[in-house]
């Protein structure tokens, strides 16, 4: 089970086959290769990483 690394939930919806989004804090999160991506949704729907606002560890899944 994916936990959310900036709010802690495990309110998280499957978008994708390795895209999530946490209905808590409104971020999406991919994974590859064990690691989660941290995205922001802008309003005209882009993406913007907040990866650099955590540390990998807290991103590795498992």
């Amino acid at each position: 089970m994916i936990t959310c690394p900036n709010c802690q939930s495990k309110e998280i919806g499957k978008i994708g086959t390795t895209q999530f989004y946490c209905w808590n804090c409104f971020i999406e999160l991919s994974i590859d290769k064990n690691i989660i991506s941290v995205h922001q949704v802008e309003e005209d729907g882009s993406l913007s990483s907040l990866n650099d606002l955590f540390e990998e560890e807290k991103r590795r899944m498992g």
